[in-house]
């Protein structure tokens, strides 16, 4: 579309101060009134810049402000488009009825389509991952990488990357990590793969997990050792009193963030988690989740400067970038770390080299750092906006887990079946995690909600879509 005839805009009578409100308005009017269907695209900046005689600041600005509305996307491909007339349409049967047809199941473990909106907790923004910071540090890396550096490495990883992270985590979390003592992982699963292989080497067969906690956790676990304990997790965190009954010479907790619920484990019952290791007798696996993203708390340190000998640290980039990287990193005890990275060379010589190369470039000039900035400013405007909903349209509910984070819990009524619930927001086209299902046993019900890759028009229309699910039930 050429942007000379673009939406026919006259801006001969729009004062010089009102020019990116009102550019965003006459786009917006287009959108919702389907003149611009979903896949129509929008001239580029410059084009329309200068057919409207603006500055090409003002037409970027209101690009980003129709972006954050969630009308319009940039796709390096096809340029600025429209995604989400649609999306402001109240849903019906039949709309139902095409979402069921298409995914073959109303359940919410069904494919995804373009028709629904997914909820789901445990991914970031992916659209916002900076390909082109990653492919000009990529290039770099390449181009100046020794033929040392393209052979075979070494099993905890390169020392580049290495280096950059002993920096990075002591001064974003206060982790003790010196060089020598990191490994690189396949994310925190690779991590705690290793971990639990070299325990039960050791002779260790119980390992306890919070209660509820994510069900890959639970899973990896269970896959190593004869026997998983779960301890119950309350407003404090882990109830250290039940851990130190369960038998278990390991424990894995995310005590910065906890998952799914979002709360934080106290300093009192931080205390006690170290004691419970009893010198590093036993082991806690520390899986720093989410601690990059907080937005009305102050930072939460790390447990690992306070015990380094009992702690075994991990974290990664799935949640910082994209999980599609398979980086990660684990800082274990200075016991155990000879037998991990032998555990490493054994099972697959280590990480591919090129990835760490340039992860160790986007650290080195801040790049990083940078983009996590940006992205928390992002995903607290989602956040709030998410909130808005949830407030306005289940004001009854409680919602937990705001402060941090890339989701948030909302607690049902006890009487509710939240599988019940997640599958019939699914057959209204909203995918979201039923919260009893991260529980060992029976749990309380609730929805986890992802609000992290979606702008706040698409969370106004999938909170609106559950909060008709739920005063239904509530009704009927």
């Amino acid at each position: 579309m050429d942007g000379s005839d673009f939406l026919q805009l006259d801006p001969q009578c729009v004062a010089r101060g009102a020019r990116t409100d009102w550019l965003t308005a006459r786009i917006r009017e287009a959108v919702l009134g389907h003149v611009l269907v979903t896949g129509s695209r929008l001239p580029p900046t410059r084009v329309l810049a200068a057919d409207l005689r603006f500055s090409r600041g003002t037409v970027v600005e209101a690009y980003r402000r129709l972006t954050e509305e969630g009308l319009i996307e940039g796709n390096a491909r096809a340029g600025t488009i429209v995604v989400a007339p649609a999306l402001h349409q109240p849903a019906a049967s039949g709309h139902a009825r095409h979402v069921e047809e298409r995914s073959g199941s109303a359940g919410i473990d069904a494919p995804r389509s373009r028709d629904v909106i997914d909820l789901a907790a445990g991914l970031p923004d992916l659209a916002s991952f900076p390909r082109t910071a990653w492919l000009r540090a990529e290039n770099e890396a390449l181009s100046t990488a020794t033929t040392r550096q393209l052979g075979y490495g070494k099993p905890e990883g390169t020392e580049e990357l290495r280096r950059e992270l002993s920096g990075w985590l002591s001064r974003s979390r206060g982790v003790t990590a010196p060089p020598d003592r990191i490994i690189v992982t396949a994310g925190v699963t690779g991590a705690v793969s290793l971990l639990a292989q070299v325990l039960r080497a050791n002779g260790h067969t119980t390992a306890a997990v919070e209660d509820p906690s994510a069900e890959g956790s639970r899973r990896i676990l269970r896959y190593w050792m004869p026997h998983v304990s779960p301890v119950p997790v309350d407003d404090d965190g882990i109830d250290t009193r039940s851990l130190a009954e369960s038998g278990a010479h390991a424990v894995l907790v995310t005590p910065a963030h906890q998952y799914p619920t979002g709360v934080v484990l106290s300093p009192e019952r931080r205390r006690e988690l170290v004691a419970w290791t009893r010198d590093g007798e036993n082991l806690i696996i520390e899986d720093d989740y989410d601690a990059e993203y907080r937005y009305d708390r102050r930072p939460v340190r790390a447990v690992q400067p306070l015990a380094p000998d009992a702690v075994a640290y991990t974290a990664s980039l799935s949640k910082t970038l994209a999980p599609a990287l398979r980086l990660g990193w684990l800082v274990p005890p200075a016991h155990l770390h000879r037998k991990l990275v032998e555990l490493r060379w054994a099972t697959d010589l280590g990480s591919p080299a090129l990835p760490q190369l340039t992860l160790a470039l986007l650290l080195a000039n801040g790049t990083l750092e940078r983009h996590l900035r940006v992205m928390r400013t992002r995903h607290r405007v989602r956040r709030d906006a998410a909130v808005t909903a949830i407030r306005a349209s289940m004001p009854a509910l409680h919602i937990g887990g705001v402060a941090a984070g890339l989701h948030i819990v909302v607690r049902l009524p006890e009487q509710f079946d939240d599988e019940h619930v997640a599958a019939e927001a699914r057959a209204e086209g909203v995918i979201v995690q039923p919260l009893s299902r991260h529980y060992a046993g029976s749990g309380a019900p609730g929805l986890i909600i992802n609000y992290a890759g979606h702008h706040p028009a698409r969370l106004q229309t999938a909170i609106s879509a559950i909060a008709r699910v739920i005063a239904g039930r509530t009704t009927g």
